[in-house]
């Protein structure tokens, strides 16, 4: 369910806000026009929000300013502790839970959202997530995700190939380790589960889905 990857954004929760800011080299490509991304999952949202994937607040500030009501879900309490003290002056929950485990709003939510987080899921568990928010979410109702993900499994694997020759060593063993997939499988995962779905690019990583319930 993505846990075992905890530990490592429980170690990076001091240096994450650097990192998506560009101040890691090695990463900065990954967090190319990292603003925009945000604003762009921003833009795509209803007024009732479950975000997954939390960390540090970054996501959840913009959607506050932007007058939405945000249930947050983030499985670290570094991560929250960072988020619940920057987001200290607005009116916002963030519960422990994960993709697949977590307390669902008594409100009926409109839109949910995760930046950066997805690839925490195998393909299988991605369709277990997908098919719960189905159930739940009405006609209308949105999954906005932004995440890294590939057009085909040759550009994953030329990915990894370049980081390595750029001796970018850490990129390379996260983009082998952890579970990224291609537009293919989610575009296969979302329609199966009852969501017309569209894929719009930001940098050479990452991409934002929008998937609406049909």
């Amino acid at each position: 369910m993505g846990r075992e990857f905890l530990t490592i954004f429980e170690g990076w929760a001091d240096s994450y806000d650097s990192t998506v800011h560009g101040h890691d080299e090695e990463y900065r490509e990954v967090f190319a026009r990292y603003d925009d991304i945000l604003n762009a999952v921003v833009e795509r949202s209803g007024k009732i929000v479950l975000e997954f994937g939390v960390g540090t607040g970054n996501l959840t500030q913009k959607l506050l300013a932007n007058e939405k009501k945000v249930f947050g879900i983030e499985p670290s309490k570094p991560m929250r502790d960072i988020a619940l003290e920057k987001l200290r002056n607005h009116e916002v929950r963030i519960e422990d839970g994960d993709f697949l485990v977590f307390n669902q709003p008594k409100e009926q939510v409109d839109t949910i959202v995760s930046t950066y987080a997805f690839h925490h899921l195998n393909d299988v568990e991605k369709n277990q997530a997908i098919s719960q928010y189905g159930m739940f979410l009405q006609k209308g109702g949105k999954i906005v995700f932004a995440d890294t993900i590939f057009e085909n499994e040759q550009t994953y694997s030329s990915t990894i190939e370049a980081a390595k020759h750029k001796g970018y060593l850490n990129l390379a063993k996260d983009l082998e380790t952890e579970y990224y997939t291609t537009i293919d499988v989610l575009k296969e995962i979302a329609v199966r589960n009852g969501f017309a779905v569209s894929f719009t690019r930001f940098n050479h990583f990452v991409w934002v889905m929008e998937a609406t319930k049909q």
